[in-house]
């Protein structure tokens, strides 16, 4: 397919399409979600695959977020599960950064919720939780600098 950009094409090397990447189905709000998530978390688009008929509905929308890709669809009944009124119920998703209050500081002026105060926790790391309007849970995580490879 010579039709879709260079920028957009898999590299098999390339650490973004690594790893685990989660792929969420936001039912007609993955354009919103985009948005917010480039205000919010400094996100990259990456590449949209629109629905056929439907310029503003997304079949596919890919994010780099943090060197890691995040994927969504507006399809309602993604991966045969059912809806509900949280996009994760049981869990969040978790950027672990250098520059966590930063991180934190931007989300939450972008329209995030505090769940859990961004501070020093028990184990040493500085982390706390957020939610989005489109009702995913967010976690910032900034390891304890005494856990920090210095190099040698």
């Amino acid at each position: 397919m010579t039709d879709i950009p260079q920028e957009q094409r898999y590299r098999p090397g390339d650490r973004i399409m690594q790893g685990v990447i989660p792929y969420l189905g936001l039912a007609g709000q993955c354009g919103a979600a985009a948005a917010f998530y480039e205000k919010a978390f400094a996100a990259r688009d990456i590449g949209r695959m629109p629905m056929e008929g439907e310029p503003d509905k997304f079949m596919h929308l890919q994010l780099e977020i943090n060197g890691g890709a995040l994927m969504l669809t507006d399809y309602s009944d993604m991966s045969g599960t059912q809806a509900s009124d949280s996009a994760m119920p049981r869990g969040h998703l978790q950027l672990v950064v250098p520059d966590g209050q930063m991180w934190w500081d931007r989300a939450v002026a972008a329209g995030c919720t505090v769940l859990a105060p961004y501070e020093r926790q028990f184990w040493g790391d500085t982390w706390g939780l957020l939610a989005d309007p489109f009702g995913l849970k967010w976690a910032l995580l900034t390891p304890d600098p005494a856990l920090w490879d210095k190099g040698s």
